[in-house]
């Protein structure tokens, strides 16, 4: 008898299931773990997470040799969030700030509409404080050439414009014992492949040794208007 019923139960489960699939519970993504790499200044010290100011914004290379992060330290603690999703559907909750006052976050710095990114001649995407009563406490990531913006403080979540996934997080690591950063891996959805194919030509250029190589070792963060000769704010 249980075991009749047991079935009877799973061919109810099943049917309910093939009527209405949203019932299934898809598992939140997990991290993607790259190589772990320290960040340092443009003179290849190590980069002090205590002496990086409220309201910067640095740029490096992660997780691979062309594909640019900010490095954004608020003014105020970032707690982790929960309830991000990918274009996709996937969800994930992120980790929130580490370092001081557990104010320091990192991001892709590749828009989630159509790429723009930081180059040496200029960004149309930044970080900027906060203007408003209307805009997040903590600032905005803004991109200029379709309007895009991102909080900073709830994981680069979508705030406007035609982005349909939060910026891609960059997983960090503060040792307190020696106030260095680490980055080790990435969460969200990823835009690095259709970047490597849509700015191939210019990437090849660029990076003779190979835009797709993986970041190791050492990793330069400057601040972004040292990166950028042209920092447009919108």
């Amino acid at each position: 008898m249980q075991r009749r019923s047991f079935m009877a139960s799973c061919a109810l489960a099943i049917g309910a299931l093939a009527a209405n699939p949203s019932l299934v519970l898809a598992a939140e993504m997990s991290p993607r773990r790259y190589g772990r790499v320290r960040l340092v200044d443009d003179s290849g010290a190590a980069l002090r997470a205590s002496a990086i100011e409220p309201g910067s914004q640095l740029v490096f290379h992660y997780p691979y040799s062309a594909t640019p992060c900010f490095l954004l330290r608020l003014d105020r603690p970032v707690p982790g969030h929960s309830g991000l999703h990918t274009e996709q559907g996937e969800s994930y909750s992120w980790q929130g700030g580490v370092g001081p006052g557990q104010s320091l976050v990192a991001y892709s710095a590749i828009c989630a509409h159509k790429m723009t990114h930081p180059t040496p001649a200029v960004s149309h995407i930044a970080f900027r404080p906060r203007r408003s009563e209307q805009e997040p406490a903590g600032g905005v990531i803004t991109c200029c050439s379709e309007n895009s913006r991102y909080d900073p403080l709830r994981g680069a979540a979508v705030l406007s414009g035609p982005a349909r996934q939060p910026l891609a997080a960059v997983l960090l690591e503060h040792d307190p014992a020696a106030d260095v950063l680490y980055a080790y891996g990435t969460l969200g959805g990823e835009m690095f492949e259709r970047f490597f194919k849509e700015f191939e030509r210019r990437l090849s250029l660029q990076y003779p040794d190979g835009a797709a190589a993986k970041a190791s070792g050492d990793v330069v963060a400057v601040p972004l208007d040292h990166y950028s000769a042209n920092v447009l704010h919108c």
